[in-house]
């Protein structure tokens, strides 16, 4: 199968392009690019620049998911997890990372911060009904089928 294509600009020539970090990651490393040190207060959020500008293939989406040891070591996620960008986006990608930790965060130029992965998308066509089919299942929701 013919890998899809993500062309990508840069904000400045300095910054790396997305990059998968092992031979099996799913997802590209993201750095941020904020333009100097940004401080992350404990349950504070902010919205990342990365320098980026993505032109995601027809037929596919970019998820933005957070980095497992950011979220270990210091309490730093994706308040939006994960982030869905668009194919027909054009703006700046930018992450939203929130801290949930119990100290301030610094992030600066070349920090990696989140994993972009593409992904194929699959529309729906919507259709009203005057009833759903049964399931075993049925209307039961949160905790309904156990621990």
């Amino acid at each position: 199968m013919k890998a899809p294509i993500l062309r990508i600009v840069k904000k400045e020539a300095s910054i790396p392009l997305p990059a998968y970090e092992s031979d099996g990651a799913a997802g590209m490393d993201i750095r941020a690019f904020p333009g100097g040190e940004l401080l992350i207060p404990p349950l504070g959020r902010a919205k990342i620049p990365t320098g980026l500008f993505l032109e995601i293939p027809p037929g596919f989406e970019a998820q933005i998911r957070p980095r497992s040891g950011l979220a270990a070591r210091q309490g730093l996620t994706i308040l939006n997890s994960p982030g869905t960008i668009d194919s027909d986006y054009r703006g700046e990608l930018e992450i939203l990372l929130i801290n949930l930790g119990a100290e301030p965060v610094t992030v600066q130029n070349g920090d990696r911060i989140a994993q972009l992965v593409l992904s194929p998308v699959s529309r729906a066509a919507v259709v009203e009904a005057e009833f759903l089919s049964p399931t075993g299942r049925g209307s039961g929701g949160f905790g309904s089928t156990g621990i």
